[in-house]
């Protein structure tokens, strides 16, 4: 369940959303909720709400993944502070590689790994590369003086097609390598994953173009150095790790 507006501010909600399946909630979207703040909202709780914290141990006392991408970075370490279970970022990159704040700042990075956390890497290009994010800057600015909010995906697609600003930049497979790299080097091998967010985003990185192309990302880590233990862990063995801790955990 992305986004945490939709429990309605109701723990039943919560558990009912659980008992039909649910593993995990994302706590915002784009907007904050009424406890959480989101990394593209502007903040007015300061990270979590006392209720955002009791949203949290509830999900853990019931076995549902925290999942942290598109919430602020204070809300990132609320929710690390509040947890007893592991959180996942489902497709989150690097905020030290690419300044953005739907990226990951290597404090909460680090943090992963006391925590038992995975951060999976997004595909996503204005989260990937500098010249996307720029660019993305100034879609934003141009929309704002038309008086259209940038967060509305699909305004932003119709606003972006007959833009008369420059043409966006291309991300490509090497500026994904860079945030796996990255994230491996501050969180650790057993702390990263992938979380390509195709059904997220219309734009793809030059070479990861759609789910075939997995194998060229790990193609190019092997030859980095990488071993096919790593590639494993990465591709998936690390989230499903989550998965289980979070039910292992539940009271």
């Amino acid at each position: 369940a992305e986004g945490g507006h939709c429990i309605g501010g109701s723990l039943g909600v919560l558990s009912a959303l659980r008992r039909l399946g649910v593993r995990y909630l994302t706590l915002t979207h784009n907007l904050n909720t009424d406890w959480a703040d989101s990394a593209t909202d502007e903040p007015v709780h300061g990270g979590l709400s006392d209720f955002g914290r009791e949203v949290v141990r509830e999900m853990n006392r019931i076995g549902m993944v925290v999942d942290l991408s598109h919430v602020a970075a204070t809300t990132m370490r609320d929710a690390l502070a509040t947890t007893t279970a592991p959180v996942l970022f489902t497709h989150s990159s690097c905020r030290t590689v690419t300044d953005h704040p739907r990226n990951v700042p290597d404090d909460v990075l680090g943090a992963l790994a006391p925590n038992g956390g995975v951060c999976m890497v997004t595909f996503v290009p204005r989260f990937v590369s500098a010249a996307v994010a720029e660019w993305d800057v100034a879609l934003q600015a141009a929309m704002t003086d038309a008086g259209i909010d940038h967060r509305d995906l699909r305004a932003r697609d119709a606003f972006a097609a007959s833009w008369a600003g420059p043409p966006c930049p291309e991300a490509t497979l090497a500026d994904v390598v860079a945030h796996v790299e990255h994230a491996r080097e501050v969180a650790g091998v057993d702390h990263i994953g992938i979380g390509g967010d195709f059904d997220g985003t219309r734009e793809l990185p030059v070479g990861l173009e759609d789910v075939s192309r997995y194998p060229a990302l790990f193609a190019a880590l092997l030859e980095r150095g990488w071993n096919e233990d790593d590639c494993a862990k990465l591709a998936g063995r690390n989230a499903l790790r989550v998965l289980r801790a979070a039910e292992e955990a539940a009271a």
